[in-house]
């Protein structure tokens, strides 16, 4: 892998600034990482309002300049609204380099109820869909949701399926295979709330494999110039 493109920060729910997380990220020789604080609606995570979004950017910017020697990519993990929609504008999300897209609420809804949700969603400008079915490992289960309806979208949408390397693997090996099978790219990121967290990265990359995915398949494993057309042509 040679970037994180799912991180977080003492903006949301993170333990360490924007700062400390970069210069782990050079550490451990990076080429690029993208910092994803939460949006305004995850209030348990001490979200983002645009107040906060505003002074974020900047010192992402500042932060760029400081460290030429990586690709600070400024993004955002943005919560999905019970409709499907997001919590910040369209003009907000035209102002952040990545967007990802996560459910964190409403996980008894009905499998049908929760799959136009998410279908809606990959209609939004997002270019990831985070821990695509909500499950923690030995703590909660995926919720009710159609895959094969929601991965033919984002295949068609251009979205990436993210392989979440915290605690909560997810996606499954067996999906994996599935969207790999519909032509389907994925990023193997580690949700790291703390420095140390990056160490995760080797769980989704086992469960990768596992998924039967090759480099060709992971765009973090894409250098920079190849990234950004991706990021680009989005």
């Amino acid at each position: 892998l040679k970037g994180d493109l799912h991180t977080h920060t003492k903006y949301s729910d993170g333990e360490f600034s924007p700062e400390e997380m970069i210069k782990k990220a050079i550490e451990l020789g990076f080429e690029y990482i993208a910092i994803t604080d939460h949006s305004k609606s995850e209030k348990q995570a001490n979200g983002m309002d645009e107040k906060k979004l505003e002074k974020y950017l900047k010192e992402l910017e500042n932060l760029q300049k400081k460290y030429p020697q990586i690709h600070i990519l400024k993004g955002s993990e943005v919560k999905v609204l019970k409709d499907g929609s997001l919590d910040f504008s369209k003009k907000i999300l035209s102002q952040l380099d990545f967007v990802i897209a996560g459910v964190h609420s409403g996980f008894k809804m009905s499998k049908e109820d929760m799959t136009k949700r998410v279908l809606r969603t990959l209609d939004e400008p997002i270019h990831l869909l985070a821990h695509p079915t909500g499950r923690k490992v030995n703590k909660r289960e995926s919720y009710e949701i159609d895959l094969d309806k929601v991965f033919e979208k984002a295949k068609e949408r251009g979205v990436l399926m993210e392989i979440n390397s915290s605690e909560r693997l997810d996606l499954r090996d067996f999906y994996i295979k599935k969207a790999r099978e519909l032509g389907l790219r994925f990023a193997i990121n580690s949700d790291a709330h703390h420095t140390e967290h990056f160490k995760n990265l080797e769980f989704g990359i086992a469960q990768a494999r596992r998924g039967w995915l090759e480099a060709k398949d992971v765009v973090n494993t894409f250098n920079w110039k190849d990234l950004q057309k991706l990021l680009i042509n989005k």
